[in-house]
């Protein structure tokens, strides 16, 4: 096996790992991780990490090509040598199809773990927001978020729980009154003069999924422009909640945009 061959073998093991792992504890040392995964999640992916990163350090006691040397069947020496060299040869040879997807998987790897790499860490925009809103009641809600808001205890609730509350209540005028400080930001509404949204995950950013409530007051800032809206649940004639907004501060994103 050729030396190219060798290096590009353990790059597309070793090194794409490797570089994966140490974006992850880097992230996780700057507080940005959070920006990718759960930060339940945080110490396990921080332990896989590690893990990697001394498996990383243990190959390098290897000599290149040592993995593919692994498993051979050499032979007991009483054969013909030309023969063993054939069969070897055989065994590395490689379908021109299987040739082909191989370096096009390695190509696309390498470029994802570069971008992850290069590009600083953001959190998702409100454009993915919007494209995954599907107009149907919050997934990771359950009944016990009614519950509990029917018992008085909103103090906690933010944007998840209170879109729970607006999609499934079937007693609104329950919520009629109830003080609210929300943070969230701005995407276009069907009621109301804007939603106020935020990003809620349950385990990463891949699953991520849009929770919006619909806010009255004096119009509002432009999509996407993060704010706190400071107002009271209000429950209209036909039974539809909303937020009347005393007032709508203007922030910058926040240091921990979702919520979990």
């Amino acid at each position: 096996m050729s030396r190219t061959h060798s290096i590009l073998t353990r790059w597309l093991g070793v090194g794409l790992a490797t570089v994966l792992a140490v974006v992850t504890l880097a992230l996780a040392i700057t507080g940005r991780l959070g920006l990718y995964i759960n930060p339940d999640s945080t110490w396990f992916a921080v332990g896989m990490a590690l893990f990697l990163v001394a498996g990383a350090i243990g190959s390098f006691l290897l000599p290149l090509g040592a993995e593919e040397e692994h498993g051979h069947d050499h032979g007991d020496g009483d054969g013909d040598g030309h023969d063993d060299e054939h069969d070897h040869a055989a065994a590395h040879r490689q379908h021109p199809v299987a040739a082909v997807a191989t370096a096009t998987g390695g190509v696309i790897a390498s470029a994802v773990v570069l971008l992850v790499l290069l590009l600083p860490p953001t959190s998702l925009s409100a454009e993915l927001a919007l494209s995954r809103d599907i107009g149907a009641a919050p997934l990771f809600a359950g009944a016990d978020v009614v519950n509990l808001a029917s018992s008085g205890d909103t103090a906690t609730f933010g944007v998840g729980e209170w879109s729970a509350v607006f999609a499934s209540t079937t007693n609104p005028e329950a919520f009629d009154g109830a003080p609210v400080e929300l943070t969230g930001f701005v995407t276009p509404a069907d009621d109301g003069d804007f939603d106020l949204t935020r990003l809620v995950i349950t385990h990463c950013v891949i699953d991520a999924q849009p929770a919006s409530i619909p806010v009255v007051g004096d119009g509002g800032p432009d999509t996407g422009q993060w704010v706190t809206v400071t107002g009271t649940v209000r429950s209209s004639s036909d039974g539809r909640l909303a937020i009347d907004a005393t007032t709508v501060e203007v922030i910058d994103e926040p240091e921990d945009p979702y919520e979990y």
